[in-house]
């Protein structure tokens, strides 16, 4: 018997054209997607690593670089008790604006998802605030806020009620600076809600109200189970943008930083103050980079509540044994003989 050996044809050379479209193929993402982290390195990265080399210097705004103090500015910083006072009131007028801010959100989301007139208009109207400045919304709220002439100050004369000073009291100034907050992002974030609604698909809806379910019910079973990711997101936005809090604080009282008796001051107010009045840049620095590691804790912690919450959810539910019924005897009718 004779056997006959397959030989294997000889791979050809790839051409020029061919080469470039295998290079094409294996590196074009990488190219698509390197102008992002290139911009990201040049005004993200590069000022957090220099920001942090500052911070270990004793450096001066007109001077320039001083002496090495490794992490005394971090220390100076930690025990300063005006650092403190700014950490509890950026956490004061955090929790005062983030909360409501995002209840309020949800709300009119879920109100601007249902079958309305003139559904765009609404839907644009939210929007309104996010786009006016700043400086505005600042003069229209020192209006609103004036303790002796301003329509809130009238209606407590009305009531016979003192009035509040809301730029010299700690709590009062809070609740001023956190309603500029709300009035300038609840709509934003509702958009961002409204949009994942949205997409939740309509039969879902039908089915669970075939089976009963009213609208509140609905809501809590499926449409924030559902939305949860954005929920997320928009909580760990509001909370990055909270913590670094500086536009409203700033404006409210433009000739102090952070009021007469720092009432108001935040931790980038304070930052502000010492990089420069102070002129003091390694100490901004320390504060800056503090900052920064409180931020990223904070939203570890956010991530974690919400795996936690999403773990609960999807384990599975365990139903009580239910003992099979024993049979009833049934007595022998029949005869015997």
């Amino acid at each position: 018997m004779t056997s006959t050996t397959s030989v294997r044809p000889a791979p050809t050379a790839l051409t020029f054209r061919q080469k470039l479209n295998r290079f094409d193929y294996k590196f074009s993402p990488y190219l698509y997607i390197a102008p992002f982290f290139i911009l990201f390195a040049l005004i993200g990265l590069f000022p957090i690593i220099y920001t942090f080399n500052v911070s270990l210097y004793d450096w001066h705004l007109l001077k320039g670089q001083g002496d090495f103090v490794g992490l005394e500015n971090y220390v100076s910083v930690l025990t300063d008790p005006f650092f403190w006072n700014a950490f509890r009131n950026t956490i004061s007028i955090f929790l005062l604006s983030t909360i409501p801010q995002l209840v309020v959100a949800t709300g009119i989301a879920a109100l601007l998802d249902q079958t309305l007139r003139g559904r765009t208009f609404w839907r644009m109207s939210i929007l309104l605030p996010y786009i006016v400045a700043p400086v505005a919304v600042a003069v229209i709220f020192l209006q609103i806020f004036n303790q002796y002439h301003g329509p809130i100050a009238g209606l407590l004369e009305l009531f016979g009620l003192d009035p509040v000073r809301w730029a010299f009291d700690v709590f009062p100034s809070h609740v001023a600076i956190a309603t500029m907050v709300n009035w300038r992002w609840t709509g934003y974030n509702a958009l961002i809600l409204l949009a994942a609604m949205q997409a939740i698909p309509r039969d879902v809806y039908e089915s669970a109200a075939l089976d009963g379910a009213n609208k509140v019910r609905r809501f809590w079973s499926i449409t924030i189970p559902m939305i949860r990711p954005t929920l997320i997101f928009v909580v760990i936005t509001a909370t990055i943008g909270g913590l670094q809090i500086f536009t409203e604080p700033k404006l409210f009282d433009g000739r102090t930083n952070g009021g007469s008796d720092r009432q108001f001051q935040t931790i980038v107010l304070y930052l502000y103050e010492l990089a420069f009045p102070r002129r003091d840049f390694g100490r901004a620095s320390a504060t800056a980079w503090i900052l920064f590691l409180i931020i990223i804790l904070a939203g570890l912690l956010n991530f974690a509540i919400s795996r936690a919450i999403r773990t609960a959810d999807t384990k599975p539910t365990k139903l009580p044994r239910v003992k099979a019924p024993v049979p009833a005897t049934v007595p022998d009718t029949r005869k015997r003989g």
